[in-house]
């Protein structure tokens, strides 16, 4: 079966067996082989063209439980609940904590593996356990957050590809009707309220919703715009000399800058729509989306990223890394 049906990209070759594993008990089973591709929402991955000449188990597990313990709640959701599901749940019952990460495609269980952020939030402010299986090991661990290696965009099982499968994840959610404070001065001019500010749970998720439909970022299948893996690249981190002149800045408790890639890729003459019509292109409502038109291939959408990663780092010597897993292939930039 193509894998690219399963994707957000609709990109990627066959596997060479597929297995749905809807329970734990199947998961753990069929993730004990180390060689075989856990793939559940396919939103964050990019499958080379010839496939995997393997197994694919689909992550379809289900399940949420909230143990409320007055003031707040502990949120414990299966791997394969989807994330965006989750999302709606929790704001539905006055659980504070992910407003801000609505309309985000994919599972629940991918979510600590990025460390998914948006709009001020990221997964990693709220989660208290994440239970996996240690495919090396055999054994089931629940893992605190201290021992997920939480970065930007980033934790200790994407930095070591294959080697846990996540089983499920628990979150720690306030109990209250208004948001978590406003920390992305974007949204907060949606919502009309002072950075910093809160606002009703329910209105920081549809303005959260709007502005993500606004560039492409909420799954529409008649939308090419949305066949895409979100944000194709993080924004780099810098030295404060080596920031580029009239460059966004955001100042790090380490010394560095964080800047946007977004900024970087259109001042190196990358716009919106740049590529192909009919096969990859720059999406047209955001410049950091790279998006299969109907007819794209995954060495097209490679090499247009590669064109962009070298045009920023010969225009302004900055590196940029993508955001996506690649399966079947590897990045170089």
């Amino acid at each position: 079966m193509d894998l690219a049906p399963l994707t957000t990209l609709r990109l990627g070759g066959p596997a060479h067996s597929l297995v749905d594993a809807t329970t734990e008990a199947e998961l753990v089973r069929a993730a004990s082989d180390p060689a075989a591709l856990l793939l559940a929402g396919g939103s964050n991955v990019v499958v080379a063209d010839a496939g995997v000449d393997g197994t694919v188990v689909r992550v379809l597990t289900r399940g949420v439980s909230v143990d409320d313990r007055g003031d707040h709640a502990i949120v414990r959701a299966a791997a394969g609940e989807p994330w965006d599901d989750l999302v709606a749940r929790c704001v539905a019952d006055d659980l504070v904590g992910v407003e801000s990460l609505a309309g985000i495609p994919g599972s629940t269980g991918a979510t600590p593996i990025q460390n998914v952020g948006a709009y001020g939030q990221e997964v990693a402010d709220t989660v208290v356990a994440v239970r996996v299986l240690d495919r090396a090991t055999g054994a089931i661990e629940e893992l605190a957050p201290a021992d997920c290696g939480f970065g930007y965009r980033t934790s200790a099982f994407k930095r070591t590809p294959g080697r846990w499968a996540v089983l499920d994840v628990a979150l720690r959610l306030e109990r209250d009707a208004e948001s978590a404070p406003i920390r992305y001065a974007e949204l907060a001019r949606t919502l009309g309220v002072e950075v910093g500010a809160r606002a009703p749970l329910a209105a920081v998720r549809e303005a959260v919703l709007a502005l993500r439909r606004g560039k492409g970022m909420v799954l529409d299948p008649g939308d090419h715009d949305t066949w895409s893996a979100g944000s194709f690249f993080t924004n780099p981190f810098v030295g404060a000399g080596e920031l580029p002149d009239g460059a966004p800045a955001f100042a790090q408790p380490d010394g560095t800058v964080k800047t946007s890639a977004a900024w970087l890729i259109e001042q190196s003459g990358f716009h919106r729509g740049y590529g192909d019509p009919a096969g990859i292109a720059i999406s047209s409502k955001h410049t950091l989306a790279l998006t299969n038109r109907g007819r794209g291939t995954t060495a097209g959408l490679v090499a247009l990223a590669r064109e962009i990663a070298g045009g920023v780092r010969g225009r302004f010597g900055v590196a940029l890394e993508p955001e996506p897993v690649f399966v079947g292939l590897a990045w170089v930039g």
